[in-house]
């Protein structure tokens, strides 16, 4: 086994992994397939979304694993339709249906849809789940600081994670400040940078690599990991899904650190959540 990833403790008292397994794309027994032995190396974190259409496949992973599912961390995110606090019980409930679990660790908004202007209302009824106890933490995606502000301002409710597009590439200074000032945990999608190797083959990284001996996927996961940011890198390689989680064994400077921040690109290629989503 590569190891297991440390964890860091929500705000509402669950302990999230640091490091966990994207699932996008990762459909029908091959998907499962690849999250079963996902979840036999080591991995404990497992993110999934109604809008991936591949719950099923994870939840057949998960049962494949053999890993009991209190040790696991189970998150799920949902469309736009089941923005009320009505929506998001039943999205809840089409959602655990799916994976064959009685409860999700962690529910997220997938995108706030400010053109439907129902997202605090999703937030609601997120809380009133997790009142309820068939959650043990709730958050957002792709929520930007000004929405964030609307919905602690007008509901009082502070998530527990915000979900959003970050890496060297976009570092997203300001969602971080903001999400350390209200005591948010940032979840980074696109860790590595996306499927291209662009990111990977960047000098600063591929030099920290070879000095390091790690892979660059690994240098820019430790970054994040140092950041204190949960990632969720995909793979559906297993030599390279053990990899990634093999970054908790060296450490990067704090120059290291700022080098690569470096690499911002000002927003050039980041997902605009105020028009974009589903």
């Amino acid at each position: 086994m590569t190891g297991i990833a440390p964890t860091i403790t929500l705000r509402n008292g669950a302990e999230i992994p640091a490091l966990g397994l994207g699932t996008y794309s990762l459909n029908g027994d091959d998907g499962a397939a690849v999250i079963s032995a996902a979840i036999k190396a080591g991995y404990r974190l497992l993110d999934t979304a109604e809008n991936y259409r591949n719950e099923d496949a994870v939840g057949a992973g998960l049962a494949d694993s053999g890993v009991p599912r209190s040790e696991l961390f189970v998150t799920t995110k949902f469309n736009r339709e089941w923005h009320s606090v009505d929506g998001a019980r039943r999205a809840f409930h089409a959602s655990i249906a799916k994976l064959g679990v009685d409860y999700v660790d962690l529910l997220l908004i997938h995108w706030p849809n400010p053109d439907q202007d129902q997202y605090v209302d999703a937030v609601r009824g997120l809380k009133a789940l997790l009142d309820d106890g068939l959650l043990r933490a709730i958050g957002t995606s792709n929520f930007k600081p000004a929405h964030l502000r609307r919905v602690i301002d007008e509901t009082g409710i502070v998530p527990d994670v915000n979900q959003i597009q970050l890496s060297p590439y976009h570092p997203r200074t300001e969602d971080r400040a903001f999400a350390v000032d209200h005591g948010i945990v940032i979840e980074s999608w696109s860790p590595i940078g996306g499927s291209g190797d662009d990111l990977r083959s960047e000098p600063v990284i591929t030099e920290l690599a070879e000095a390091k001996g790690k892979t660059p996927a690994q240098v820019i996961l430790r970054w994040h990991h140092q950041l204190g940011l949960v990632s969720i890198p995909r793979s559906s390689s297993p030599d390279r899904a053990k990899q990634n989680l093999a970054i908790f064994d060296f450490e990067l400077t704090d120059d290291e650190v700022v080098a690569i921040a470096a690499l911002d690109r000002h927003g050039a290629g980041l997902s605009d959540s105020d028009t974009q989503g589903h």
